[in-house]
């Protein structure tokens, strides 16, 4: 049940990334040695995902750390780091995690305040691959046998620091002989679905088919999907989900069809501080990844593009939202709330 890979570790120094730009035709790594260098991997998508996006900024601020002279530079570094992306709430949750370290040992010398932000960074890694096996077992519950599943863009080890979230739970009921067979998303316009999920799941033996993402309607509506489970990159505190662009679509469709609609997320990725999703950032893309197919200019280079990375699913199409403290199930913000108080549901 172990990956055949390691997407995220730190090794001599470095932060070790598995490059998703040019999977899934090429396996290579990429070695981050500054805090700029972890930057450019989050803005660049070399590693995306919103757990894996906050476990490698973790490393960052280490990073950040080595390379200061002074507090004043520390915290610029730190500011540099969290806008590398905007959407995905476990980047800002890291570094703050990380901040609150390094102001418990700032009176100590530089070398203790390095062990010690090592230290966490390693921890938060560690804490998101068993968060992960736990959301697995629990969200395996809502898994019939024999189920067909519908998931988008890509949610496994590769998003995370090992294993995954979605596709956690879906290689937990394979794992367990539900005899489950998966339909995966290509997710246009980077076809993280395409590239990732669908190479996570050849790795894992798991029988499933890709599709286009305009298929999806159709097979929900034939009644060949017993349920969706996907991701999510930030959560408000009423339950409203912002996930990759063509969550919210599937979320509509599986509503009007009854098709149970899940998320899988770390209660990292939930923000307490944001009472709905209308204030969630929706991160905007450059318009050459809708134009071009990689190198493959496929749009006349004349036209305007609107290329948003997420969406925002509202907390009444959702079935329930999966976290390592239980199922969230409506209503959400009562129970979102229990959460933050330190209740398991």
């Amino acid at each position: 049940m172990d990956e055949s890979f390691v997407a995220l570790t730190f090794v001599d120094g470095a932060l070790v990334l598995l490059d998703q730009r040019i999977l899934p035709t090429t396996v290579a790594y990429v070695h981050c040695h500054t805090y700029e260098e972890v930057e450019f991997a989050i803005r660049d998508m070399v590693v995306r995902g919103a757990p894996a996006i906050g476990a490698a900024a973790a490393y960052g601020v280490y990073l950040a750390l080595t390379q200061s002279s002074d507090e004043q530079t520390f915290f610029k570094a730190l500011d540099f780091l969290a806008n590398a992306r905007p959407t995905a709430v476990n980047l800002a949750w890291a570094i703050e995690r990380m901040r609150g370290v390094y102001e418990q040992h700032k009176k100590l010398a530089k070398e203790a305040q390095l062990a010690a932000l090592l230290t966490e960074a390693d921890e938060i890694r560690n804490e998101d691959i068993r968060t992960n096996k736990e959301m697995s077992q629990i969200g395996s519950r809502v898994v019939p046998q024999g189920a067909t599943i519908l998931t988008h863009c890509n949610t496994g080890a590769l998003a995370t620091a090992g294993w995954g979230t979605a596709l956690g739970v879906i290689k937990q009921a394979h794992y367990e002989g539900k005899q489950i067979f998966v339909y995966a998303d290509e997710t246009r316009p980077r076809l993280q679905g395409a590239r990732l999920t669908a190479w996570e799941l050849v790795e894992a033996k798991i029988p499933s088919k890709l599709i286009a993402d305009s298929t999806a309607a159709t097979l929900i509506r034939d009644g060949k999907i017993d349920l969706v489970i996907l991701g999510g990159d930030r959560v408000a505190a009423n339950g409203d989900v912002a996930n990759k662009l063509g969550t919210f679509a599937l979320s509509v469709i599986c509503k009007a069809y009854g098709v149970p609609f899940y998320s899988v997320v770390p209660v990292s990725t939930i923000d307490f501080s944001i009472p709905d999703g209308s204030h969630i950032p929706i991160e905007e893309r450059d318009k050459s990844e809708v134009t071009h197919i990689g190198q493959t200019q496929v749009a006349p280079s004349e036209i305007d593009v609107y290329n948003p990375a997420f969406d925002v699913t509202p907390h009444q199409n959702i079935t329930g939202i999966i976290t390592e403290r239980g199922i969230i199930y409506p209503p959400f913000g009562e129970n979102i709330e229990r959460l933050r108080n330190g209740e398991t549901l």
